[in-house]
């Protein structure tokens, strides 16, 4: 296979990673979902991981049906990723996709759960020293030697059995002691050559004769400033000299008189060719001891490397892991996530909260298809028409439908007390997109037709027709797409302000209300977000003319809302105003 082959890799892109990594590590950096790597060749991280999102993923990817519904997958995938303990967790976050295989998404839906339940049984300490032993990590570079610390750590903090079992069975002294040959090492447990792959303060006497090798190699550099040095202090006889030569050297290498006496040339013809011959044995006799203290060194920490080999490798492999689970589960945790019901027809939720908002969130009880969950809403309506005050979240009850669906799909926990998510092929959203032209509804139409007419389960869940066409003809479109929701066996959520000119719809589908109830206080619009079943939600003009003639300050403006007050009910409007006055 070729770099080409991948999706999104073209020419351009695969000559920057053959540059940087050359074509077999690049593929094997895609295979592995490596966000880093490709970054660190000179690709932007955005494209990465759309790259290694459909090079790992891509039949999940075909979930996504429209952008919108991208979106909001990009939009979860962000947040979960704010919660990872690593930055390649994060990006193992930000490459997750949905998965086609029920069973695969079972097996990791319970990782999740299991590490989550881990994690909230942790306290305040044990937390910290698991989430400093993966800044640790980060920070050693994840190296070998890094992971090992940190699963040492890992283990000490508490995080065992269940999702965790990875780290059962690992020998903490034998760890620890590969662990250091490994720092020796440099992390490396490749094969190497020569003193260097032994890195310094492994071993204290390799040390020191690294550093008698050093200063006898500055030294030779330096031969003739040795002369005149030794000359300066007034020495004048061969024997005296050479005498002089030694004790110099002795004391800037800190090795013996003897030592580099035996170093010393025979028959040195004059001065500088006894002290560059001295040199030269000296330098060459440490090389050779620190070589063969090396080899000695080596053998030692492959030895501990080798009897921990498996353990180190388990390591490796958990301290990845755990960090993408645990990940996921902080995740869960700080949004009150459940585990949902796979399977069933339908998409069924109890107290859902949409993700993507900011501030206090009411939560949502909903139902579209079939289920069996223990809540109000009703089963068994393919298509449910959503209607009912403007401001009053049909919008994002559509969302949240959306994101249960999108996370279950990839095998995540779900913002809701309770759900059950059916699996579907194709998710269909579509915001509401105020751009009234014949451009805009063709290409609405063209994305979201096709998946209703292609093989396969469907979930429509779109937003406001009449905003991109005249109500008269958006009306005839809605009860179209109603019709072929049903006849294609699919599910749909449509909102609309046209339910009362919709033809008479299917007896699987049915209309639900949301209904806005006053203004407060502050003039802010009072809405009970959680639909009413079966009911056409009430529009809400009365309760906005209201807050224009409260807040008018200009007299002439003023009139005009005054105006409008009576032509929706100028009855219903100062009763708004009493209410609100009231805190009613």
């Amino acid at each position: 296979m070729r770099l080409e082959d991948y999706w999104g890799v073209g020419p351009k892109t695969a000559e920057t990673l053959r540059a940087a990594l050359g074509e077999e590590r690049a593929i094997a950096a895609i295979d592995a979902a490596d966000v880093a790597a490709l970054a660190d060749a000179g690709v932007s991280r955005g494209r990465a991981t759309r790259v290694l999102r459909r090079a790992n993923g891509e039949a999940g990817m075909d979930l996504f049906g429209t952008a919108d519904a991208r979106k909001v997958y990009d939009g979860l995938l962000s947040l979960a990723a704010e919660f990872a303990v690593t930055e390649h967790a994060a990006d193992r976050v930000r490459v997750l996709t949905p998965l086609t295989d029920p069973e695969e998404r079972r097996e990791r839906l319970t990782d999740v759960l299991e590490a989550r339940d881990t994690w909230t049984a942790l306290d305040d300490e044990e937390r910290a020293a698991v989430l400093d032993a993966f800044r640790e990590f980060d920070e050693a570079g994840g190296t070998d030697p890094a992971a090992v610390e940190a699963t040492l750590a890992l283990r000490e903090a508490g995080l065992r059995g269940g999702t965790f079992a990875a780290l059962e069975g690992i020998d903490d002294g034998e760890l620890r002691e590969a662990g250091r040959a490994l720092a020796a090492f440099g992390g490396d447990r490749g094969d190497g050559e020569g003193d260097a792959r032994v890195a310094d303060g492994a071993d204290e006497k390799l040390d020191r004769l690294r550093e008698q090798r050093d200063a006898a190699r500055d030294l030779e550099n330096s031969a003739f400033d040795v002369i005149d040095t030794v000359r300066e202090r007034g020495v004048r006889d061969a024997d005296a000299f050479r005498s002089a030569v030694v004790e110099h050297f002795a004391s800037e290498t800190d090795l013996t008189r003897g030592r580099v006496e035996s170093a010393a040339p025979e028959g040195a013809v004059d001065s500088a060719d006894y002290v560059s011959g001295t040199l030269r044995g000296l330098v060459s006799d440490l090389e050779d001891d620190v070589a063969a203290r090396a080899d000695e060194v080596r053998s030692e920490l492959e030895a501990a490397v080798e009897e921990a080999g498996e353990d180190v490798d388990a390591a490796v492999r958990a301290v990845s892991d755990i960090a993408f689970l645990l990940s996921l589960a902080r995740f869960a945790e700080e949004h009150d996530m459940a585990e949902p019901e796979l399977g069933g027809d339908g998409v069924a939720v109890a107290n859902a909260r949409n993700l993507l908002l900011d501030g206090d969130v009411q939560p949502v009880t909903y139902a579209v298809g079939d289920h069996d969950l223990d809540i109000d809403a009703p089963s068994g309506d393919r298509v449910t028409v959503l209607t009912g005050a403007n401001s009053g979240g049909k919008t994002t009850l559509l969302e949240t439908l959306c994101q249960v669906t999108v996370l279950a799909s990839m095998g995540l926990p779900v913002p809701a007390e309770a759900a059950e998510i059916g699996s579907f092929d194709t998710v269909v959203f579509h915001r509401r997109h105020a751009s009234f032209n014949a451009g805009v509804l063709e290409a609405t139409l063209k994305s979201i037709v096709p998946p209703l007419s292609d093989e396969g389960r469907t979930l429509m869940l779109v937003d406001e027709f009449e905003a991109i066409t005249e109500p008269g003809r958006a009306a005839d479109l809605l009860n179209g797409l109603v019709e072929l929701t049903v006849d294609h066996d699919a599910l749909g959520a449509y909102v609309t302000h046209l339910a009362e000119d919709l033809s008479p719809l299917p007896d699987v589908a049915r209309v639900d209300g949301i209904f806005a109830e006053g203004l407060t206080s502050d003039l802010q619009l009072r809405v009970d977000y959680q639909p009413r079943f079966g009911t056409v939600g009430r529009s809400t003009p009365e309760f906005i003319v209201s807050r224009l003639v409260a807040n008018a300050t200009d007299r002439s403006e003023k009139a005009g809302f005054q105006k409008l007050a009576s032509a929706v009910g100028e009855e219903a409007v100062q009763r708004t105003l009493s209410d609100a006055a009231w805190g009613g």
